[in-house]
């Protein structure tokens, strides 16, 4: 059985670079703060660029690709965040894949999904497709853009495009996210941040464990673990040690990534800690599994050329 933490390449999966003081990302403008599931977010409103996140990886952690997740820029201009992080990319390196952002509902989306499927770089898109807030809210029968017709005949273009589709929602949205998957098979599903596990009690996490196992026998959706910090409280294993182990026995290791979520996740802990710590968590997996969940998978989801 392996026993030693993972010391082989790593992509990390998902993570944002920004410079907001020339850039228009709304959300890390000097006088604005919105709702925010790890608080304020202040200390995260400055430049951040491939030499910063080099910084904290550490020679330790042997990053050798990102993928770059959409940032909240300006939406009127989805076309120019990735026109930045490619001469982001020309100059450092850095990242080695992108996903773009794209408004499925907009009156624009086939031009826009057009135009940023060609650029080097774009594996996928993202847009949160909001909705229930709540489990309560989800019961009640409120829905995310995932069931509306109009924002569906937008997905409906990626499979076309060869776009693959990152998905945020929390995890009582997800059995949107499974139908959405079955009418829609030839278009791979990344989920974002685990399914949001935020509610630590036992029923929150089993309501968490039931949503992400529902999704276990559709092929075309795999899951990155990241984002799994906490409000408030600095980033332990011992907090997440369960998340990453049990999303890893439901996706198993040939569907699911390691990822950072930096700089955002640096509010709850630094890279070093989260990265050991997810590490830690899967020691006891052979060496070539856990090749797969630190750099394979990623690689081969967002066909990464390295």
């Amino acid at each position: 059985m392996q026993t030693k933490l993972y010391d082989g390449p790593m992509i990390d999966a998902h993570q944002h670079f920004w410079q907001p003081q020339i850039n228009p990302h709304p959300w890390l403008a000097p006088d604005i703060l919105i709702p925010f599931r790890y608080g304020d977010y202040s200390s995260i409103k400055c430049e951040y660029l491939p030499p910063d996140y080099l910084k904290d990886a550490t020679p330790k952690h042997n990053v050798v690709a990102t993928v770059y997740i959409d940032a909240e820029w300006d939406p009127k201009d989805p076309i120019g965040e990735t026109k930045y992080i490619h001469t982001v990319a020309e100059k450092y390196g850095m990242p080695n894949a992108v996903v773009a952002q794209a408004w499925l509902h907009a009156d624009d989306v086939e031009a826009v999904l057009k135009e940023q499927s060609q650029y080097p770089l774009v594996r996928s898109v993202r847009h949160k497709p909001a909705g229930a807030l709540s489990p309560a809210e989800a019961q009640a029968g409120i829905r995310t853009l995932m069931s509306d017709d109009k924002w569906r005949q937008g997905y409906e273009l990626l499979a076309k495009l060869g776009l693959n589709f990152d998905l945020q929602t929390p995890w009582w949205n997800l059995h949107e996210a499974k139908q959405l998957a079955l009418d829609f098979p030839n278009t791979l599903i990344i989920l974002n941040h685990t399914g949001l596990p935020s509610d630590r009690s036992p029923e929150g996490l089993a309501a968490w464990h039931k949503a992400m196992a529902s999704l276990s026998d559709i092929p075309n959706i795999v899951v990155k673990i990241s984002g799994i910090g906490l409000p408030d409280k600095k980033w332990d294993i011992n907090d997440n040690r369960w998340i990453v182990q049990e999303t890893v026995q439901i996706f198993g290791t040939e569907r699911t990534m390691f990822a950072s979520n930096f700089p955002v996740d640096s509010l709850c802990g630094n890279l070093e800690t989260i990265f050991t710590g997810f590490k830690e968590a899967v020691k006891d997996y052979s060496y070539v599994e856990q090749h797969k969940l630190f750099f394979a998978n990623a690689k081969k989801y967002y066909k990464i050329n390295i």
